[in-house]
């Protein structure tokens, strides 16, 4: 029985954040209580999986029957459809707060109000313009062979992505202490991080399973990720953080976004060497 138990805390966890960060039909009824959120955490980097092996799945049949032009618009509407756009909300939130230049506490106000100004806006379009143009660009790279094979790099995006959110979790404050959907993971330490960072470096291991299309060495690919994934998401948390006093759960899904559109970047990198 306790062991039955102990499964089923695991399986809600997961489940929950399945529920939480995509629009993936789970019928699971789960109690969101702050130990389950925490837990939770550990699961993002295979959320990402999941997502990103729909993204091969989806970019390799669109690539076979649409041109590029048509088939990266649906790819990229599908990204966004799977995330049901949780996170290019938070990612205008955090636009339209930072980039007020107001005092920090009237940055958060404006974070808090459900509209949407111009700033963020603005930021969202240019987001999904540089988005729709990588994608362009790796369904229509020839270099590295069959468009299902460069998409493989595409598939671990997602990953490092959001494991980047459960080590920016632990990593600053949060900027609204006790209150805020973000509050719920205060109790994230570095076990629910080293643990996700086990998962992120597992499931992007299985992506390259006995792939022999891209030229660089796996085990290159998977440190390349990582240490971009580690340093260009603490440049713009500690940027956040310096305006705000802290991260908070709009700031964690704009380090989501900005941080696909650079691995993006680098995926495109990869597939020209």
């Amino acid at each position: 029985m306790r062991r039955t138990h102990f499964l089923m805390d695991w399986l809600r966890a997961c489940v929950a954040a399945f529920q939480f960060l995509t629009r993936l039909p789970i019928p699971m009824q789960i109690d969101y209580t702050e130990r389950v959120f925490q837990r939770s955490s550990m699961f993002y980097p295979l959320v990402g999986f999941v997502i990103g092996l729909l993204l091969l799945l989806a970019g390799t049949g669109l690539s076979h029957v649409l041109p590029t032009m048509p088939a990266s618009i649906l790819l990229l509407t599908f990204w966004v459809i799977l995330t049901g756009g949780l996170h290019l909300d938070g990612l205008m939130d955090t636009a339209d707060g930072i980039l007020s230049h107001r005092p920090r506490d009237q940055m958060l106000e404006i974070m808090k109000d459900s509209r949407v100004g111009a700033m963020g806006v603005i930021v969202c379009v240019l987001h999904l313009l540089l988005k729709f143009s990588l994608l362009y660009t790796l369904l229509d790279a020839k270099q590295a062979g069959e468009p299902g094979n460069m998409l493989l790099l595409l598939a671990i995006v997602p990953i490092w992505s959001r494991w980047f959110m459960v080590a920016a979790i632990r990593m600053w404050p949060y900027a609204r202490p006790n209150s805020g959907l973000g509050s719920l993971f205060h109790g994230v330490n570095s076990k629910h991080v080293m643990v996700s960072l086990l998962v992120a470096l597992l499931t992007t291991t299985l992506c390259f399973y006995n792939n022999n299309t891209i030229s660089l060495p796996n085990w290159s690919i998977v440190l390349s990720f990582m240490a971009i994934t580690t340093l260009v998401g603490s440049g713009i948390a500690a940027y956040i953080s310096s305006k705000l006093g802290g991260l908070t759960g709009d700031t964690y899904g704009a380090l989501n976004e900005l941080l696909e559109s650079v691995l993006l970047l680098a995926v495109i990198i990869i597939v020209n060497m």
